[in-house]
């Protein structure tokens, strides 16, 4: 239990820290969120000091406030569940453009980053097991798409698949002409269609280093003393794989899937960009253009939220699968 709670207060601590980057390195940023959203409702003369000081405060800025008043504000704010306005999405609140791109991210992202993860470690187990194999020598192949810069690789796949063979859409997240959005079967079906071309170039992306990694562990491991006693005792080949070399060869992937699960939610923006996808991370885009300092705050601590809380996690189950991490604990 002693350290559970370490853990925790950790966590709480580190949070804390993060909250107090997410409120200060958008004002550090050039430009003036208010200019910006008069712009924006075509103004275009000057406005009284009143409406000024009006539209600050329903930004939570404001040249004339200290900047420990707003940080006690924004403190205060977040523990209301009170995001703000968004600027760039005026005049749509922070929480309703989070709740309206957040799902679309987390289906491609998360589904797509599963999926490299599961066919990552299975091949690079088999890897690891079978040296010198054809599945060993893939491993060069599936590190060279790695390797790739991301936004070529995702604009060579959209103009061969897309546009050469015309077998997934050009851009967007689903077919706004016949569709509309809901938990019917025309429209999921018509989600995943637009999300089949995006989610292939990430796990093309990202599969590389899961089976690399994996496959140099599983080396490592076969050469432990316990797989000779295992396989002394005649185990199963199988179960030696299985059961002795993948469970402990697994343990720095498990870490790495944690971390990345925490930075779905963040999205990807690269993807999202060149595809045109209605995510998290082109609504990210789009505030940081538009210095609209609510929503980027909004959706900096939903990352920061989902990366500790997946690492508090993995550091949990790891006193589960490691009985070293319980004994030392």
């Amino acid at each position: 239990m002693r350290y559970v709670a370490w853990k925790i207060g950790f966590y709480v601590a580190a949070l804390w820290a993060a909250l107090t980057l997410n409120f200060l390195i958008p004002r550090w940023m050039p430009g003036n969120p208010v200019d910006i959203l008069l712009a924006k409702l075509g103004q275009r003369g000057p406005v009284t000091p009143e409406a000024r000081a009006s539209i600050e405060a329903l930004l939570g800025t404001g040249s004339e406030r200290s900047l420990w008043s707003q940080y006690g504000e924004y403190l205060g704010n977040l523990a209301r569940g009170d995001l703000g306005v968004s600027v760039s999405y005026f005049p749509a609140s922070v929480g309703q453009i989070i709740f309206q791109t957040l799902p679309w991210t987390i289906g491609l992202i998360g589904l797509s980053t599963f999926i490299s993860f599961l066919l990552g470690v299975g091949l690079g187990t088999l890897a690891g097991w079978k040296r010198g194999s054809w599945i060993d020598n893939l491993v060069p192949v599936t590190t060279m798409f790695q390797s790739v810069p991301y936004f070529w690789l995702a604009l060579i796949l959209l103009f061969v698949l897309g546009s050469g063979l015309s077998l997934f859409p050009l851009n967007g997240g689903y077919d706004v002409y016949t569709t509309s959005p809901g938990w019917n079967l025309p429209f999921l079906q018509s989600v995943a269609y637009y999300g089949a071309l995006p989610a292939l170039t990430i796990v093309l992306s990202s599969i590389g280093g899961w089976m690399l990694g994996m496959r140099n562990m599983m080396v490592s491991t076969l050469s432990e003393d316990y797989m000779v006693t295992a396989e002394a005792k005649g185990l199963r080949a199988g179960r030696i794989m299985r059961r002795y070399a993948a469970r402990n060869a697994v343990l720095p992937s498990i870490s790495g899937f944690a971390i990345s699960l925490g930075f779905v939610v963040a999205g990807s923006i690269v993807t999202e960009a060149v595809f045109s996808y209605p995510g998290i991370g082109s609504a990210l885009l789009q505030a940081v253009n538009s210095n609209d300092y609510a929503l980027m705050q909004g959706i900096f601590l939903v990352i920061t939220i989902s990366v500790l809380g997946a690492n508090l996690l993995v550091d949990l189950l790891y006193t589960v699968i490691d009985p070293r991490t319980r004994a030392r604990a």
